[in-house]
């Protein structure tokens, strides 16, 4: 029993130390992919695109809620002097244009994020292939993004990827 105890520790040992030489020869690297993004032109140009669409987005939501105070202004100043049956249209006119407003919003959000995905996802497969480019080329086996790292003290390929993208 003792000398099968032994063995198994003698197994486990070798066992250990090879997945730490394993470790210590594989090549680890990091990059930086939010400074890629942020400098990358393409993605540059797609923050132009999202600004744009976001504007007109902002401004046709203006227009809809200045109509809808606007309303509501004037609904009010006649309240007094119409009949009942009319403020009751009215309001109910008013709470569709509410509804109208709050939907445009949401639905403005929603395009705007998927405009926001299908822009950026070709940009990130992108960078993702030059990153894989370039640490094959310089035989990493890892590569880490910077992002959330405790400690980048190893090789930093951001230069290279940077080089690689052509910026």
């Amino acid at each position: 029993m003792k000398k099968q105890f032994r063995n198994l520790a003698i197994v486990a040992f070798v066992f250990v130390l090879g997945s730490f030489k394993a470790l210590a020869q594989a090549k680890i690297a990091h990059v930086d992919v939010s400074e890629l993004m942020a400098k990358m032109p393409a993605m540059l140009d797609a923050q132009k695109q999202l600004e744009k669409l976001s504007g007109t987005y902002d401004a046709e939501y203006k227009t809809m809620v200045e109509e809808y105070q606007g309303k509501i202004k004037k609904y009010d100043q006649e309240a007094a002097t119409v009949t009942d049956a009319v403020n009751e249209t009215r309001t109910k006119e008013v709470q569709d244009m509410q509804k109208r407003i709050v939907d445009y919003r949401d639905n403005a959000q929603k395009e705007l994020q998927q405009k926001e995905a299908d822009i950026v996802k070709p940009i990130m497969e992108k960078v993702k292939a030059s990153i894989q480019k370039v640490g094959k080329a310089k035989g990493y086996q890892y590569i880490l993004n910077s992002e959330g790292l405790l400690l980048t003290d190893g090789p930093n390929i951001t230069a290279d990827v940077k080089k690689d993208l052509g910026f």
